[in-house]
């Protein structure tokens, strides 16, 4: 395992991060405590310290299994956590990017990761009514009291991203170092806008979904209907199309042709992309996360990304 700085910021943090919103049982498709660990210890063993969680994640038990897990060893860790999202139906300000959901979501997530602070927060997604400028002013009042060490962004316009980092260096506030993006070779839509974005600001990249909930894994071809795939996995493969198998079936070849899982090829291509981006991985199982460790084994060559 290779580290690399997050952005711009001396942080350092493993070249994989990973993603335990599979942490838990209580959303019905998660893992058990036991395998949960298993998972953790295996990252550990790895090389990792770059682990992501949320508060929403399994309605807390994500983050409360997190906090458990890294007690031993706390300082090794850079713990990620979100906030925004609604973590208390039917409370008008349970949700929300505004700072009294932030203030209360970070306590929350404090107590249940068992922590005095949070490495990295992100904020989860952009609600399109909070004021920028009161977002990062709430920000950097939580890192100066010490609650928090960076910020980042989750599921939000370019645009915005922009103008917040933008009034936070004109105001001697604290700048995100990180963004959080859907992003695999079925999903490249932040080549647009948002990774340029984050080249120009020197915004760490990581990216969710590396794997395109499945779909990059060399379970599905061309020989496979939308229906089918639905009926196997989940109902977001339902939304695949023509354009997408054929993705996975290019896939599929370059594994077979090197002998490596379809999964570590689809990984490798985004470890490999000009602009450094870490994928978060995710998973339900040890022999999963195991088997996608291993892409950081060998790399693509040219011709083949």
């Amino acid at each position: 395992m290779r580290y690399k700085l997050l952005g711009h910021s001396g942080l350092r943090v493993s070249e994989i991060c990973l993603g335990t919103m599979t942490f838990g049982e209580e959303w019905g498709w998660g893992s058990s405590y036991d395998e949960s660990r298993k998972m953790f210890d295996a990252f550990a063993e790895a090389g990792g310290n770059f682990i992501d969680t949320a508060n929403l994640y399994t309605n807390g038990t994500s983050e409360k299994y997190v906090g458990e897990f890294i007690a031993a060893d706390r300082e090794k860790w850079v713990v990620a956590t979100k906030y925004s999202l609604n973590m208390k139906n039917g409370e008008i300000n349970g949700f929300g990017n505004h700072r009294k959901n932030m203030v209360q979501a970070v306590e929350a997530s404090l107590k249940r990761l068992q922590v005095e602070y949070i490495d990295l927060l992100w904020l989860h997604a952009w609600d399109f009514t909070t004021p920028v400028e009161e977002v990062m002013r709430a920000f950097d009042d939580l890192v100066r009291a010490g609650k928090i060490l960076y910020i980042g962004m989750d599921n939000t316009p370019a645009w915005i991203i922009s103008q917040a980092n933008t009034i936070a260096h004109l105001r001697g506030w604290t700048p995100f170092i990180g963004l959080q993006i859907e992003y695999s070779l079925k999903e490249r839509t932040p080549e647009r806008d948002l990774i340029p974005m984050a080249k120009a600001f020197d915004i760490g990249v990581t990216a969710w979904s590396p794997l395109a909930a499945g779909l990059l894994t060399g379970k599905y071809n061309t020989s496979e209907t939308a229906s089918e795939a639905k009926r196997l996995n989940s109902p977001e493969l339902g939304k695949i199309n023509e354009r997408d198998l054929k993705i996975a079936d290019e896939v599929s070849k370059i594994a077979a042709e090197i002998g490596k899982p379809a999964s570590q090829v689809a990984l490798n291509w985004l470890r490999q992309q000009p602009v450094e981006v870490i994928p978060i991985v995710g998973s339900r199982q040890l022999s999963q996360l195991q088997e996608n460790l291993a892409c950081l084994e060998f790399k693509l060559t040219p011709a083949q990304m």
